[in-house]
């Protein structure tokens, strides 16, 4: 699947800001250019594979089916 193919409402270009690598898997926080954070939990293999590093310019996608709210 290519970034075209993704709906554009649903694309957040960012910076990679911090990752918190594990065994299995990682989380990925990327600041966008409004300043939200947006964290993705992937697989270490795949950050690897990808070769994310802080720093690095990302766009992150969002499938809107997979968004969840919960109250504090």
């Amino acid at each position: 699947m290519t970034i075209t193919a993704i709906n554009v409402r649903n694309q957040f270009r960012g910076t990679i800001k911090e990752i918190i690598e594990g065994p299995v898997v990682s989380e990925v926080d990327v600041q966008t250019a409004g300043g939200l954070i947006v964290t993705s939990v992937i697989t270490t293999r795949s950050v690897k594979e990808l070769d994310l590093q802080v720093g690095r310019e990302v766009v992150a996608l969002v499938k809107s089916t997979e968004v969840s709210i919960a109250t504090l």
